[in-house]
C-alpha cells in the first residue's frame, strides 16, 4: 500500500466498517512504520484488473493507480509476534480467494519480520472470517470485551503459532 491507495481504502473500509472505520490518519500513520530499515509494518492493497473479475495484489498496488482497490489487509510486527491489524475484501469479491491471498500476503511478511507467532482480533460475530483463519491454523485464545466500539461489540482474540510452518503449508497446496 502506498500513500496514494489511502483514499480508496478508505472508501472501502467506511463500507465494510461504518461504525468502526479507521480514520484516515491512522492509515497515515501505519504507513509511516512501513518503510525504510526499521519497518515494523507491510500494508498490501489488491485492486481489481480492468476487464475482468480478477484481481491483484502487492505492497504497491503493482503497476496501479488505476485499478479499483477491493481488497486490502496490514500487519504490524514487533519483538518477533506478528498482529494482523486489518484484512478487507470488497462483499463482491467474497468466496473468490481473495481474502486468503491477503492473508497469505500477511503471513509471508510475518516470516520476513521474523515472528514467531501471530495474533488477532475478530470481531465474535463474524463468523465466515474466523472460518478463514482456522483454515490457516489461527486459535481462539481469548475475547477481548467491548473492543469494537462504538457498538461495544466483543473480540475473538486468535493465535497462529507457526507462521513459517503455515506460509510453507500453503506453498504446497494444503490452505485453501
Amino acid at each position: 500500500m502506498r500513500w496514494w491507495d489511502i483514499g480508496p481504502v478508505l472508501e472501502l473500509e467506511r463500507a465494510l466498517f461504518p461504525d468502526d472505520a479507521w480514520s484516515k490518519g491512522l492509515f497515515w500513520s501505519e504507513l509511516a512504520h512501513a518503510r525504510g530499515a526499521g519497518a515494523t509494518r507491510r500494508y498490501v492493497v489488491a485492486e481489481e484488473v480492468s476487464g475482468s473479475s480478477g484481481s491483484s495484489s502487492g505492497e504497491d498496488g503493482e503497476g496501479s493507480r488505476g485499478g479499483r482497490v477491493v481488497g486490502y489487509a496490514g500487519l504490524a510486527a514487533i519483538d518477533g509476534t506478528g498482529d494482523v491489524q486489518t484484512i478487507a475484501v470488497a462483499q463482491e469479491h467474497w468466496s473468490t480467494g481473495l481474502g486468503s491471498r491477503l492473508l497469505r500476503e500477511l503471513l509471508t511478511a510475518a516470516t520476513d519480520f521474523e515472528c514467531r507467532e501471530v495474533l488477532l482480533e475478530v470481531r465474535v460475530d463474524n463468523t465466515r472470517a474466523q472460518r478463514l483463519y482456522e483454515r490457516f491454523g489461527f486459535e481462539g485464545v481469548g475475547v477481548r470485551r467491548g473492543y469494537y466500539q462504538p457498538g461495544n461489540v466483543d473480540a475473538l482474540v486468535m493465535r497462529l503459532s507457526d507462521p513459517l510452518s503455515a506460509v510453507q503449508g500453503m506453498t504446497h497446496g494444503s490452505q485453501g
